[in-house]
């Protein structure tokens, strides 16, 4: 008698046409030396999300929500960019209301200057 399984598996077959269907992106790595084969480095910046998804079920409103995830891509884009996160927020948040709109760009994280002082806020 055969076993059914709740939640199938899938075959060798499967997973060949998966390959002839998305070639091009399973051969990207070939023409793109940055792009990782595994994505262990996404896996693991989520996973202090994953550990607290229990403490952040309720996060108040979908407003509150949105918010928290607007913050986790502003922390884990300044740690992809071995930024301290907590000086950088610090950084901009001083900065950003006297900056003018034409040098937003100097406060993004990949061309935040650490070493520039904080403007003194009043």
């Amino acid at each position: 008698m055969p076993v059914h399984h709740p939640c199938p598996v899938p075959g060798p077959s499967e997973g060949v046409g998966s390959c002839t269907n998305h070639g091009t992106g399973f051969t990207r790595f070939l023409d793109d030396g940055r792009v990782c084969l595994a994505n262990n480095a996404a896996e693991r910046s989520l996973r202090g999300v994953a550990l607290g998804r229990k403490s952040w079920l309720f996060a108040g409103s979908e407003r509150g929500g949105q918010r928290a995830a607007f913050m986790y891509s502003l922390i884990g884009t300044a740690k992809l960019n071995d930024i301290d996160p907590q000086a950088w927020l610090a950084d901009v948040i001083a900065r950003i209301s006297d900056m003018p709109v034409s040098r937003l760009h100097e406060l993004l994280p990949w061309e935040w200057d650490g070493a520039t002082p904080l403007v003194k806020v009043a």
